[in-house]
Order: structure tokens, then C-alpha cells, then sequence
């Protein structure tokens, strides 16, 4: 037998595989069910693949499937009307500016090298990224593939590529993207030091960057980091 939340929980995800051809993600399934946390719809969706109603589909981001359904979640009539927080309401009202799925897959802007030693020319887009959406926050992102080794204090490693938020501005000790005067392009710490931008390595190997303020511009600050393994 099915908890009232599991019943919801499948009624949500038919509902939205029959409008969409998409299931939901597990933010908008939390939401629709009203829970506080993910974690909660990640049991639900365990208990219901354990109990053979739905399957999650291998290597593909928010691949649900229905397998079978309780009696009542098929008999629901149509015309009955929905309290404003029903989930099958909410997966039936217009659209709004949704947050981006947290399990699902993005593609993001793809640049060149960026140096993680001395400055390098400035980066061209030339592909894409797909990216978990999960690991990236609001705002517009883009990709970078480190160069070198300045920044492996810090947890960066030649050929790792760089989950960047695009922004212009940035506080002391974050890691930037700063382009210096206009055509060169570096990942470090940012730090303002008696009227000079300092751009910092994380290895001690390398030297500090010193410039005047006007010939560096931030370009956006790490959001996250991707690596491949071979």
C-alpha cells in the first residue's frame, strides 16, 4: 500500500509525462508535494522504484518512468476541481520562471585554455559544456579548461575545467577570471593592495601578479570545477 505522499508523488509525475513528455525535477516535484528538502522526494521515488511503479532510466538527466499506477490515480476525473496546491493543479498551471532543475543537464558555453600560471591570450567560444545544473547557481555561466599549475593549493589541476559565473565585479580572496589589459586572461585569488590589484596563485612556486587597477578586468568568479578522469 502507498502513502498519500507517494500517491501524490506518482499522480505529479504522470501528470507531467502526459503534458511534456518530461518528468519533473526533483525541485519541482519537492514543491509540488510541499516537502522541505530534496532528500524527501529521493526517498519517495526509491520507495516507489522499490515497490516496481516507476523505473529511473540510466544515463539520462530526469528520466523517469511510469510503470504502473494505483487504481484511484487512474480514476481521478478530469473535470473535478483542484485546490490551488494539488499537484496535478500545479503541473497543469501556466508556467512560471521555474529555477533551473537541480538534476537535470545544462550546456554552457565552452572557451578556450585559461592560464592557471602566467596570463595566456584572452579565451574565444568555441563549444559547449554540458554541465549538471545542480552544480551551478544563479546567473549566466560559461566553461574554461585550466592551463598549468598555480592554482593546485587550491584544489585546480591542469586540464580541469573551470564552472565560471559570469560577473564584473568580486571581493578580496575570491578566484576570478581577470583579464589583463584586454587580451590576456589568468584564473587567481583577487586581492586590492595599496591602490594595485593583486592577482594570487595557490602554489608557491609562482609569484604574485601586481597591475594598476585600470589594466585588469574581472571577467567572473569560480562557481565550480569539472574533471575528467582517463
Amino acid at each position: 500500500m502507498l502513502t498519500a505522499k507517494q500517491h501524490e508523488l506518482i499522480r505529479f509525475i504522470q501528470v507531467r509525462l502526459e503534458e511534456t513528455g518530461i518528468s519533473p525535477s526533483f525541485e519541482e516535484m519537492k514543491e509540488a508535494l510541499d516537502l522541505k528538502s530534496k532528500s524527501g522526494v529521493h526517498r519517495l521515488i526509491s520507495a516507489l522504484e522499490e515497490r516496481g511503479f516507476i523505473r529511473r532510466l540510466p544515463n539520462r538527466a530526469r528520466a523517469l518512468e511510469v510503470l504502473k499506477q494505483p487504481e484511484d490515480v487512474l480514476s481521478v476525473p478530469k473535470a473535478a476541481p483542484r485546490a490551488a496546491n494539488d499537484p496535478v493543479s500545479l503541473a497543469r498551471a501556466p508556467a512560471k520562471q521555474a529555477p533551473r532543475p537541480a538534476n537535470d543537464v545544462v550546456d554552457i558555453p565552452l572557451h578556450g585554455r585559461i592560464a592557471a600560471g602566467a596570463p595566456i591570450e584572452a579565451f574565444e567560444e568555441h563549444s559547449s559544456l554540458p554541465v549538471p545544473a545542480a552544480l551551478l547557481g544563479p546567473g549566466e555561466h560559461y566553461a574554461l579548461e585550466v592551463s598549468g599549475d598555480s592554482m593546485i593549493e587550491a584544489g585546480i589541476f591542469d586540464g580541469d575545467f573551470a564552472l565560471v559565473r559570469r560577473t564584473d565585479t568580486a571581493r578580496d580572496g575570491e578566484i576570478v577570471v581577470a583579464l589583463v589589459d584586454n587580451e590576456e586572461a589568468t584564473l587567481k585569488y583577487l586581492h586590492r593592495d595599496a591602490g594595485m590589484v593583486r592577482l594570487d596563485p595557490a602554489n608557491a612556486s609562482y609569484d604574485p601578479q601586481v597591475y594598476e587597477p585600470h589594466r585588469v578586468q574581472v571577467q567572473g568568479k569560480l562557481a565550480g570545477l569539472l574533471r575528467r578522469y582517463h
